[in-house]
């Protein structure tokens, strides 16, 4: 962004950008299992199982908030909040 704002009018870009897009509240990672253990489990290779990543998530006091923002932002690969890329689509479709 400073490359934009260098050859933008004075204060045009960075107004807009504060005005318009807000930071996504992220304070819940800190306290997420998944934080502690690594990705690994949570984004698995294709084919690949995704049980650890439940059964840790299970364990999670962090798993509604995580789920919450993984639906919010349309995440479409990995574990979040318990479910997997299929269920997450699956419960979309069903709020919808």
């Amino acid at each position: 962004m400073a490359l934009i704002e260098r050859f933008s009018v004075r204060g045009t870009i960075a107004g807009m950008h504060n005005d318009t897009i807000a930071a996504p509240d992220l304070s819940w990672q800190e306290g997420a299992l998944c934080a502690q253990t690594g990705s690994d489990f949570f984004f698995p290779e294709p084919g690949s199982s995704v049980r650890e990543a439940k059964r840790i998530c299970g364990l999670c006091e962090m798993r509604s908030a995580c789920l919450e923002y993984a639906l919010n932002h349309d995440e479409r690969f990995g574990v979040w909040g318990g479910l997997s890329e299929k269920e997450r689509l699956s419960l979309r479709r069903t709020q919808h």
